[in-house]
């Protein structure tokens, strides 16, 4: 294991890595862990550098506390004008995507509250896993607002059109097991057992070699808009691709001589 690197005491996200793994929480539990500006810009600081660096693999997300993040911090909201509100929602989208378009895999672990701008993030990571603690939903119609951060456009890709009109324009929020039975999220765990969980199964995910994880993650992401045929001959092009690393034919030759693949990344 790897020592511990820390974010500055005094920023709203912590950032560690153990194991090739970067855990990236957001820190402002009296809170909720509300995300303000400095919150969303400690975010995209954070996974830019868990991208950017040779040491990580893979990154969980979550909270500190009793929530994942409870939404956006609402008293920024009486007095945005319209091209505030926009900057606003940009800013956070860009954040978001740098998540979603991560070629190191990226788990959120869902501890608890995960509403408005909170799900949104959720739902920009690869894998979501919840605790039995966990609630989820997108209220911002209760606020006059629409969700701003993807989640208009993520929640219908993820769990279908209907039910993600019905959970945004209802404003409900849902519990864990509701999110799994719609595929909201990807499995639900006893809370104390949600860290050790998503470290489990992100080292399953790095055990693999990166260059592949990374092209699966571009080939998911790119493909789901494309037409058929188009998306297929994506994924034709990104397999030539594996065929020029050399974890492909380490891969190959482990796998015919019975052993463990040692990946080397390339």
């Amino acid at each position: 294991m790897s020592a511990p690197a820390s974010a500055a005491a005094s920023s709203p996200v912590s950032y560690e890595i153990a194991d090739r793994i970067a855990t990236i929480t957001v820190s402002r539990p009296d809170k909720l862990n509300a995300l303000d500006r400095a919150t969303i810009t400690a975010l995209g600081e954070a996974i830019d550098r868990a991208r950017a660096s040779a040491e990580v693999l893979g990154v969980i997300v979550t909270g500190a506390g009793r929530a994942f993040v409870a939404g956006a911090d609402i008293s920024q909201f009486p007095t945005l004008s319209e091209e505030e509100a926009r900057r606003f929602a940009q800013h956070g989208q860009t954040v978001f995507r740098r998540f979603e378009t991560s070629p190191k895999p990226v788990i959120a672990a869902v501890n608890g509250f995960a509403l408005g701008g909170g799900c949104e993030l959720a739902l920009a990571c690869h894998v979501r896993l919840a605790s039995d603690a966990a609630k989820l939903g997108q209220p911002e119609v209760k606020l006059g607002i629409i969700p701003g951060y993807g989640g208009t456009q993520r929640l219908p890709r993820l769990v279908g059109k209907g039910r993600a009109l019905q959970l945004i324009l209802t404003g409900e929020t849902i519990d864990a097991q509701e999110a799994l039975r719609i595929g909201l999220v990807n499995a639900v765990v006893p809370a104390a057992e949600l860290m050790a969980t998503a470290r489990k199964m992100m080292g399953q995910m790095i055990a693999n070699s990166p260059p592949a994880l990374a092209l699966a993650i571009e080939t998911v992401e790119r493909g789901l808009d494309m037409p058929l045929d188009e998306a297929i001959a994506l994924e034709a092009e990104s397999f030539g691709r594996c065929a020029t690393t050399e974890d492909m034919r380490e891969g190959a030759r482990a796998f015919l001589e019975k052993r463990a693949p040692k990946f080397i990344g390339r």
